[in-house]
Parts: structure tokens; C-alpha cells; sequence
């Protein structure tokens, strides 16, 4: 463990908060809609993940795991009322999926699997809410994904060692969440794009 784990460690927590907070905000307000069935299942793996770390003798880098475990949760209470989704054809199939993968982690005892399923699950997790982006990208808070991505890198970070079984999970939240991000953005340029030009007024 060297000097900076604990500092990366706090930072990607408090990343990992900062980037909530305005997806709240912009919920209770009516500007983001949650897909619920994405946000439980994300509920559930951040819980999963921060156990599942903590078994692994993870450290400072569960400062982010465990803050996102609360904040998973409580976006999905709010989703409940502000969001959408959930129980379309695709979404209970895509829930069996993600069902799999915690199953998975619960009963394997070799760690890298175990984060394994987790990611499986988280994948298509993040699967059911997509094509909600690409419909109205602006129906989610760009802002969430690009600070995610940064607490994942910091929390990578803050494991301290070279352990695939615990940086594998860290590393991929940084990915995937960077990747919707540039989505988003790029399907946010599109609509601006492809919208009718109004003709210009005539005296």
C-alpha cells in the first residue's frame, strides 16, 4: 500500500458521490427518468461488490463500492416514482441475465469469477437502459456517467496492488461508465443534427 491509496481511495468516494447528486437532482425534477430495472439490478451488484471486495481484503477502495451501494439505492427508490421501465419482455429477460451473474457470484469461491459475474450482470444492467438513451439521451444526466468514470479510475487506483480479483471491477466501472458518457454525448449531438432548422421570419 503506498501513500496514495488512501487518498485515491477517499477521492474516488467522494467522485463517486458528487457524480450522484446532480442524477438526484435532475430526477426529482423530472429531467432525468431512471430505467427502474437498471437501477435495481445496480442496487443489488453494488452491494455485491463492495462484499465481495471486502472479502478480497480490499482497502481504501471500498470507500467507493460502499458509498455507491447507498446512492444505487436510493436512485432506485426514486426511479420507483421518476423513472420508467422494467417490465417489458426484454427488461425480464435481461433481469434473468443479470439474476444469473449474482447467483454466480454467490456461489463460486475463486474471486476473479466472482467479480466476474458481477460485471455479466452489471453489463446488462446497463443494457436494458440503453435504448432509453438512444430514443432521448437527454432523459440522463451526462454529468453522473463522466464523473463515475473518473471514481473508477481512482478507486483502481486505491487498490495499492497488482490484484486482477480486485482491480478488475474498478478498472471496468471506469470503462463502461466513460463509454456511456461518450454515448450520451454523441447521441445528444445527433438530435442537435438532425432537427428541423424554423425558416427565417419574414418582415
Amino acid at each position: 500500500m503506498t501513500e496514495m491509496t488512501p487518498v485515491l481511495g477517499l477521492l474516488g468516494a467522494l467522485v463517486g458521490i458528487a457524480c450522484t447528486v446532480p442524477y438526484v437532482r435532475d430526477t426529482v425534477s423530472g429531467a432525468t427518468r431512471p430505467h427502474r430495472g437498471t437501477w435495481l439490478i445496480w442496487g443489488v451488484l453494488a452491494v455485491v461488490a463492495c462484499v465481495s471486495q471486502r472479502a478480497d481484503g480490499a482497502s481504501w477502495s471500498l470507500a467507493l463500492t460502499g458509498s455507491q451501494a447507498v446512492l444505487t439505492a436510493l436512485v432506485f427508490v426514486l426511479a420507483i416514482r421518476h423513472g420508467e421501465g422494467g417490465l417489458t419482455r426484454i427488461d425480464l429477460s435481461l433481469m434473468s441475465v443479470a439474476s444469473a451473474g449474482v447467483v454466480g457470484w454467490l456461489i463460486t469461491h475463486d474471486p476473479v469469477i466472482a467479480v466476474a459475474c458481477v460485471i455479466v450482470a452489471d453489463v446488462a444492467a446497463a443494457a436494458m437502459m440503453t435504448p432509453k438513451a438512444y430514443r432521448d439521451p437527454h432523459s440522463e444526466t451526462l454529468t453522473m456517467f463522466a464523473l463515475a468514470s473518473v471514481a473508477g479510475a481512482l478507486a483502481a487506483g486505491a487498490v495499492g496492488a497488482p490484484d486482477v480479483s480486485l482491480l478488475v471491477y474498478p478498472a471496468y466501472y471506469c470503462v463502461v461508465n466513460g463509454s456511456m458518457a461518450l454515448l450520451i454525448f454523441c447521441w445528444r449531438g445527433r438530435e442537435s443534427r438532425t432537427s428541423p432548422i424554423a425558416p427565417p421570419v419574414t418582415p
